[in-house]
């Protein structure tokens, strides 16, 4: 994928907000079942249901009162609010008992504005939301101060930048500046999230080793597009990028014992005409089987899961997909580790 993930996604999804059918701010999230998702409740066990959820990939936005800049020109579906209420309608009856909130790459001069009011919702309460991956510029001088600031936010657990971003030139995250910076976030307890261009990964393997002491998570399963494993016999364009090279990028990523992989963003790019579980099943059986039981944490990445399918989809899938691992695999990918990994309360 030459280009940034969300740039793709958008791209590929012209037309998508409408099929989605999700109804406006306030309202729940109507299914898409255009790619079979109901009958994935057939053939998977029945205990998959009860296992809880604990979402580590959770957006909310209110366009009043921050600015994303990325979604300008974006699909229809993305460009309203997104709130709590919203988010309990979409996970509806799907067992998510807590939820991380991920940072949704605001302008740099809201990031504080973003950062306090999720410290506010997580102290809150009221809703799952109860820890924040918040955004910072690990590249500027300033960080180490900001990032200081936020330390002793116990409800703070690590930092994102988007590093598919237009902004965000190649070789970004191996600058003397930004390396540091992530050494210092393993000398706070915190950890960084890993959103890369697929192209791009090796580049985040060598950080990773360059800071062996801090956590990173790999995001979106290294942002792999489906279409990129279907048969060339059944896609409708080139690849988006390798395949095999992924596989490689991944597995060297799963060999560094600081990073732990995010099962998530996916179904964003799903293709259209094909089962989501049979087009996700390869990126997701890959990610398992080379980070292991131990290192994977399940991601809802609503509400821009919505350009390929709903929440539901998406939990739907995953369980299809996951079916025959052993129960104690599934439980720690659907909740134990992320209690592990993000120090979660009871």
């Amino acid at each position: 994928m030459s280009g940034s993930r969300r740039s793709f996604l958008i791209t590929s999804s012209v037309g998508i907000g409408a099929a989605v059918g999700v109804a406006g701010v306030g309202g729940a999230a109507a299914g898409l079942y255009s790619n079979a998702a109901r009958p994935l409740l057939e053939g998977v066990s029945s205990d998959a249901a009860e296992l809880p959820i604990v979402d580590t990939h959770q957006h909310l936005w209110d366009l009043s009162q921050l600015t994303l800049g990325w979604l300008k020109g974006a699909p229809e579906v993305l460009t309203r609010n997104y709130g709590l209420a919203e988010y309990a309608a979409a996970t509806e009856g799907l067992n998510v008992v807590q939820a991380v909130y991920m940072e949704v790459d605001v302008i740099p001069e809201h990031q504080r504005k973003e950062a306090d009011a999720l410290i506010a919702v997580c102290r809150s309460g009221k809703s799952p939301t109860v820890a924040a991956v918040i955004s910072g510029r690990p590249d500027s001088d300033g960080f180490a101060e900001y990032i200081r600031s936020y330390s002793s936010a116990p409800e703070i657990r690590g930092v994102r930048q988007v590093l598919h971003a237009e902004s965000a030139v190649r070789g970004l995250c191996l600058k003397p500046q930004f390396v540091a910076s992530m050494k210092l976030l393993g000398e706070l307890g915190l950890s960084f999230d890993l959103c890369m261009r697929p192209g791009e990964l090796e580049d985040g393997v060598a950080l990773a080793k360059q800071c062996p002491e801090t956590r990173f998570i790999v995001d979106h399963c290294g942002n792999a597009a489906p279409a990129a494993f279907l048969p060339k016999s059944v896609r409708k364009n080139p690849p988006e990028h390798d395949a095999d090279q992924w596989r490689r990028d991944m597995s060297a990523f799963a060999a560094c014992p600081n990073v732990i992989c995010k099962i998530s963003g996916v179904i964003a790019a799903a293709p259209s005409g094909v089962p989501f579980a049979e087009s996700l099943a390869p990126i997701v059986n890959h990610c398992l089987d080379e980070f292991g039981p131990d290192r994977v944490v399940f991601g809802g990445d609503w509400p821009v899961c919505l350009l390929g399918g709903t929440y539901r989809d998406w939990v739907f899938s995953l369980r299809q997909i996951v079916a025959d691992r052993p129960r104690v695999e599934r439980e720690k990918l659907w909740s134990g580790n992320a209690r592990r990994f993000y120090r979660l309360p009871a």
